[in-house]
Parts: C-alpha cells; structure tokens; sequence
C-alpha cells in the first residue's frame, strides 16, 4: 500500500488548510459523519469483499443519509424533505 501524500494545492485552485493551525473544531463535522456512519452501518454487518463495502458505503451516502435520514440540524426532517420545505417557503415568499 503507498504512503499517504498530500500534493501542495495549486494556489490559484485553493489551499490546503481551511483555518488556523490547531484549530479542533474544523473537523467536528467530518468527525461526526464517520461517527455516524460507522455506527449504523460499518458496525452493523461484514462485508465479504471490498467492493461490497465501497457499494454499501455509496449506497448509505447517497440514498439514504443524503436524501431520507431525518437530521437534526433541518429539524429532524429529510434533506429532500428539508428541501420541499425550503422551496415551498421562497415560491410563497416570491408571490408575496
């Protein structure tokens, strides 16, 4: 398996850090979605390959957590339904 290597950004693409050096609390975030994600599927099952691990991975990602996990920061709403909600609220807010 190769070393782990951080390529230096292209500074008229972006940068490499985010905020000041030391600071815990960029990664909290991250920190609690691989929480999460470990937690209600990592844990819960083995996977015979690694394809099957990647598949279930995208699988959780994209179909549920992203589109039908209540979270709650929107309220404990879906992000689709979270979404609705938000739509519905700028047509109103548009006719008005």
């Amino acid at each position: 398996m190769p070393a782990a290597t951080t390529k230096p950004a292209s500074p008229r693409l972006a940068s490499n850090a985010v905020s000041r050096r030391g600071d815990c609390y960029d990664n909290a975030p991250v920190e609690s979605f691989f929480g999460t994600l470990k937690t209600e599927l990592v844990y819960q099952q083995r996977f015979a390959t690694r394809q099957a691990a990647r598949q279930a991975v995208f699988e959780y990602i994209e179909v549920f957590y992203n589109r039908q996990r209540r979270h709650s920061a929107l309220g404990y709403l879906s992000p689709e339904a979270y979404e609705a909600q938000q739509r519905a609220a700028l047509i109103v807010a548009q006719v008005a």
